[in-house]
């Protein structure tokens, strides 16, 4: 495995300038000089810093990363009360949309997402957005329709078409009925949105407010259900969440650090399928690739592996899948599910695996001296 040192955003390679800020303004923004041509494959992780920036980096064949540029959003990264490792305390904060065409990134300190148009690692800041509430922490795409979760005060959804590369409000903001503050406390904000694979549902996870998942239905023309229907989480602090192979919500809930898999019925009620222990401390984040799915827990610094049986069941496989260091949260797979990516927010590392067929992980290499903490990662 290799250990590599990448310089933070203020030190090393070119620093992107965007200049300027205005709701649902383009920016020019200049772009950093191509030495070499890189892969068209990237990586992308959010710093959540004052002057909130994306960090970019090519990868290679290997699994390995390369340092390209530093990107500011515009807007303003911010930390959930009492967090250590991880400021936005949520999945989905920094988001690849259209096919990867796009990369939306959440601003907690300016209730703002910034929207780049992406080529390879190469990003060029198009324009800036209100997140339609207060302390924005996840995003989700499903074809052109985008949402965003905000986390502050009662927490709401706001959808938004995105048309030519850019957002467009739709008028279906919808609230959670939550009682947190802004910023909300770590455990307690809303962690996660997300569309069903068939685009049919848009589902939140309450963490501690409620223990509860809530789902809206999604109708043909993009607008919401007035409100949720909510199904209680089978394990308190329902944190993350991705889909199997057949459309099942496969679910981190932190209270016990348990995988829980549940069936999304036709009115978006959720019924169990099974759930597991991985025997560790705080798995909050999940992330799927080639059949497995892998839980980080920040309590641990590691990374625990899970299976399937054929009716949904989650399994444990290794509850020490990967080590990796104190405070591990976000993750992302490469698109082709050959590499895990693993965010040590208070560490200010970055854990590169290849994946196995078995769903065994292999380190390949750790980058060093990202800030701490952060959090937000996605990968193409």
């Amino acid at each position: 495995m290799k250990s590599h040192r990448i310089a933070q955003s203020l030190g090393a390679g070119a620093l992107i300038l965007a200049t300027g800020f205005l709701a649902s303004t383009s920016f020019a923004g200049a772009t950093s000089a191509k030495d070499q041509a890189p892969s068209s494959h990237a990586l992308f992780v959010e710093t959540d810093q004052a002057s909130n920036t994306v960090l970019s980096y090519t990868r290679g064949t290997d699994g390995s990363v390369s340092y390209v540029a530093t990107y500011p959003t515009g807007g303003a990264g911010a930390a959930a009360a009492s967090s250590a490792a991880d400021p936005l305390a949520s999945q989905g904060g920094l988001a690849l949309v259209d096919h990867g065409k796009e990369l939306i990134a959440t601003n907690p300190g300016s209730n703002s997402v910034s929207v780049f148009a992406v080529d390879g690692p190469y990003l060029h800041l198009v324009q800036q957005v209100p997140s339609g509430g207060s302390f924005p922490v996840s995003i989700t795409s499903h074809n052109d329709l985008v949402a965003v979760l905000n986390a502050g005060g009662a927490g709401s959804v706001g959808e938004y078409r995105l048309e030519g590369g850019r957002l467009v409000g739709l008028d279906d903001t919808r609230t959670l009925g939550l009682s947190n503050t802004t910023p909300p406390f770590f455990l307690a904000g809303a962690g996660q949105i997300g569309y069903s694979p068939d685009g049919q549902f848009l589902i939140v996870t309450t963490k501690s407010s409620t223990s509860s998942y809530e789902v809206f239905t999604v109708n043909p023309s993009g607008e919401l259900s007035s409100s949720a229907t909510v199904s209680a989480a089978a394990n308190a602090v329902p944190f993350a969440f991705t889909f199997d192979a057949n459309g099942r919500l496969v679910a981190a809930e932190a209270s016990n650090s348990s995988v829980s898999t549940y069936v999304i019925g036709d009115t978006g009620a959720l019924t169990l399928v099974g759930t597991v222990k991985d025997t560790q401390a705080a798995l909050c984040w999940i992330s799927s690739a080639q059949g497995f799915f892998f839980g980080s827990n920040a309590g641990g610094g590691d990374v625990s592996s899970f299976g399937e049986t054929a009716g949904g069941v989650p399994t444990l496989l290794n509850a020490k899948a990967a080590i990796t260091h104190p405070g591990t949260t976000d993750s992302a797979a490469s698109p082709d599910g050959a590499f895990l990516y693993a965010e040590s927010g208070g560490s200010g590392a970055l854990d590169a695996f290849a994946v196995n067929a078995n769903g065994t992980l292999t380190p390949v290499e750790t980058l060093w001296n990202l800030p701490t903490p952060y959090e937000g990662i996605a990968v193409s």
